[in-house]
């Protein structure tokens, strides 16, 4: 993918993702998945699951099946100037997209088996609302927990569309196992971030800025429960870029950052990224990632 330099204009539009976790070895691992190639946003990178939201996200009869009320799920977000039936939509489209993508459903006593038969009902065409009335699920809207928002700035990094997407973490529930969906993605992989970080430091892996932050961030905590012990004592870090030209180097910058708006730090790590070749690292390096 090459860097964009032209503003986007329209207005970005929701979303949810889905950084699913379990503990590995050496710490939290996440399940990454590999867009196809020929998608229109981000083709062949490595992304969380997650996409926009859809109209019928926040219908009426799937909201009853969300797995608490929308006023709650809004509160849980912390965006309250948002609707409230859009705030839960959003917990809805984050467990719809995770089976789609990803095989894992978020729903109160699924097993690997059930996941599979959701799956399998929306790749024939099912809508996810009827599915779940089918089978008499409720959604475990408790295991999502809000960890970020990012908005794409108006001049993006490597997209023609904006968007503002909400991160929820989750641990990989007990009996199930993550797998990709063949058609929307066409890889995946359970990795550690710094890991993951290394595989792209060395062109094995196309990430975009929006994953790599947050795979410093996730990857700075020991254990699946610590991250979401993290997520669960504070609100959703709001995260908008900015995105510029700095001394003819494509350059993005976060909060906490002095060519940012907004001074207050939000994550650790680097607070900029810069283009080096074909790929955005700290401008001391990728040890940066580390420290």
């Amino acid at each position: 993918m090459e860097p964009l330099f032209r503003p986007v204009n329209t207005p970005p539009r929701a979303a949810a993702t889905v950084v699913l976790l379990r503990d590995g070895e050496h710490g939290p691992e996440v399940m990454m998945v590999r867009r196809h190639g020929g998608s229109e946003v981000l083709g062949g990178a490595y992304v969380f699951p997650g996409g926009k939201l859809d109209e019928h996200d926040s219908d009426e009869a799937l909201l009853a099946r969300a797995g608490a009320p929308p006023e709650a799920l809004q509160a849980r977000l912390g965006e309250h100037a948002l609707e409230a039936r859009i705030a839960a939509g959003l917990f809805v489209a984050a467990c719809r997209e995770t089976v789609e993508e990803a095989c894992v459903l978020l729903a109160r006593g699924a097993d690997g088996e059930l996941a599979g038969r959701v799956h399998r009902h929306l790749h024939a065409g099912a809508a996810f609302g009827a599915v779940l009335a089918q089978l008499g699920l409720e959604l475990a809207s408790e295991t999502l927990v809000p960890w970020s928002r990012w908005i794409t700035p108006r001049v993006p990094a490597l997209m023609n569309r904006r968007f503002d997407t909400r991160f929820f973490v989750a641990a990989l529930p007990p009996g199930q196992q993550a797998r990709h969906d063949g058609r929307e993605v066409t890889e995946s992989v359970w990795i550690a971030p710094h890991a993951a970080l290394q595989r792209y430091r060395r062109g094995e892996m196309l990430l975009v800025p929006a994953q790599i932050m947050t795979l410093d961030h996730v990857g700075r905590h020991a254990s699946v429960a610590s991250v979401l012990e993290e997520a669960g004592r504070r609100p959703p870090l709001v995260v908008e870029p900015e995105s510029f030209e700095d001394e003819g180097v494509r350059t993005m910058v976060y909060p906490g950052d002095e060519r940012h708006p907004v001074r207050t730090r939000a994550m650790p790590g680097p607070t900029r990224l810069v283009m080096r070749g074909p790929l955005f690292e700290p401008p001391e390096g990728f040890d940066a990632f580390l420290d």
